[in-house]
């Protein structure tokens, strides 16, 4: 089944390669969406795809790049698939 998840990761995840690590997971599992980092040093991902695909990105999300350091991951799943062209990093 194929579905959307917003996520919202926290911690040292800016200017260590999190966006550039989080497309390159991304597109390996053929999943679409956007990874953007947001002005409170946040990092906000928007993914879809197939349910077993997005657990397994979301678990590469908790460990991010060797430099970042993940404190916090919340996970909203919604039911469906969000049409979106390719993953891209904003």
């Amino acid at each position: 089944m194929h579905k959307t998840v917003e996520i919202l990761v926290s911690g040292y995840v800016q200017a260590v390669g999190y966006r550039f690590y989080t497309k390159r997971y991304a597109d390996q599992l053929g999943l679409t969406g956007s990874v953007q980092n947001l002005s409170d040093g946040n990092v906000r991902v928007v993914a879809s795809g197939a349910e077993q695909d997005l657990e397994r990105f979301i678990a590469g999300l908790r460990e991010g790049p060797r430099a970042a350091i993940v404190k916090d991951v919340k996970v909203t799943w919604h039911n469906g698939e969000k049409k979106f062209g390719k993953f891209v990093m904003m």
